[in-house]
């Protein structure tokens, strides 16, 4: 049995009402620790909150930069979508929020750890899967897998039963997750995949018909693989995806409406925003277009989608994902330059890109006369890579 846990908590109904159970059904010490990564909910009122509903003591810990430089990044660089929409926004937080649950968790020599996610989602095996990579031996708690709370309205009388101050708020008919890069929506009137969300759900993006009617443009410059500046002033990572999300969400970029498919199997109708980061993967690609041989390129695009695939299944601290991870960061070693882009009702269109150490060639590209390419050269090559395809034909 454990003697001191320690609760991934947001002061909401569900970590609320967890707190107090865990400590009725494990008597003992429970220490709560709350992750902001940018979701700008309240955390006034929040240590007396957790204090007043069992916990021992609170931890509130700004993870955002760390979030940005050594999560968001590494992910952009890999060029990393899964099923080719999804930005991973919700999935690339979790990794970060339960490493650091499990270096509290080691401070306060705890020796199990606790987490809010349901049975039937995704983040229960990120937030698991860190900790068994971290703390192999910690014990975890994850009570929507073992009360008999079946749902909001039960949750909500045991929080009246035992006094448990849940704010009043008018019930939301989905659910929704924020941080730095995005926000998602799901559940609810969701679930039905053709019901057309409402337009005061949207809080992160203009509507198509509200975006101004005239394109603005933007300019974003990179070292390495990782955006350092806009419109040529130099910003820190978490000023610049915000700066981002303000100018892509004012001209109604961003916006994706997908069924995906869950690592448990289920399909999950899935509303996400992500302004800024779809700015950022645009240009990131635009820009890895000239300055990335053929055979690099077309390979990337696989580890791509193995690395999408590594985020999404909360494998983030895996000898995988480390190897990738050598791999692209020499694939980004010439991918310094700057893109510049036109956004306009929806759209984040490539209008420039350049690049110190690009293979572009004008020389090379053009119809005009040119020194370099004999195009006499290109029948032989034409027999020999068609080589297989004449002999073929013959047997016929």
């Amino acid at each position: 049995m454990a003697k001191k846990i320690v609760l991934a908590y947001s002061g909401g109904l569900d970590t609320s009402v967890m707190l107090k159970w865990i400590k009725e059904n494990y008597n003992c010490e429970v220490i709560a620790y709350c992750a902001d990564v940018g979701q700008e909910e309240e955390l006034d009122g929040l240590k007396e909150k957790a204090l007043k509903t069992g916990a021992s003591k609170l931890y509130v810990e700004n993870l955002q930069d760390e979030f940005a430089k050594d999560f968001i990044f590494p992910m952009l660089k890999a060029g990393a979508i899964y099923e080719n929409e999804y930005l991973l926004g919700t999935s690339i937080a979790r990794p970060l929020i339960a490493q650091r649950q499990v270096e509290i968790a080691k401070k306060e020599k705890a020796d199990a750890v606790a987490h809010g996610a349901t049975g039937k989602g995704n983040d229960q095996v990120r937030f698991e899967l860190t900790f068994k990579a971290l703390a192999p031996d910690m014990k975890i708690i994850a009570p929507w897998r073992e009360w008999d709370i079946k749902g909001r309205e039960e949750a909500i009388a045991y929080a009246k039963k035992h006094n448990i101050p849940v704010p009043v708020t008018k019930k939301k008919p989905y659910s929704s997750d924020r941080n730095l890069w995005h926000i998602s929506y799901e559940g609810g009137i969701l679930e039905d995949p053709w019901f057309e969300p409402k337009e005061e759900m949207f809080i992160l993006s203009n509507s198509l018909e509200k975006a101004p009617a005239k394109p603005e443009y933007v300019e974003v410059e990179f070292i390495k693989g990782e955006p350092v500046k806009i419109n040529n002033k130099k910003l820190e990572p978490v000023a610049l995806i915000k700066e981002l999300n303000k100018l892509g969400g004012k001209n109604g970029v961003g916006r994706v409406d997908i069924v995906e498919n869950r690592l448990v199997g289920i399909k999950s109708r899935g509303v996400y925003e992500t302004p800024g980061g779809t700015i950022l993967y645009v240009a990131h690609q635009a820009l890895e277009s000239i300055t990335l041989d053929r055979d690099v390129s077309h390979y990337k695009l696989q580890v791509a989608q193995r690395y999408a695939e590594l985020v999404y299944y909360g494998q983030w601290f895996t000898p995988l994902k480390e190897a990738l991870d050598a791999f692209i960061d020499k694939t980004q070693v010439n991918v310094t330059g700057v893109v510049r882009l036109k956004l306009y009702k929806g759209n984040c269109i490539v209008v420039g890109r350049k690049a110190a150490k690009s293979l572009y060639r004008p020389d090379l590209a053009t119809f005009e006369k040119d020194e370099i390419y004999n195009q006499k050269d290109a029948e032989g090559f034409i027999n020999l890579f068609g080589l297989p395809i004449k002999v073929q034909a013959k047997l016929k």
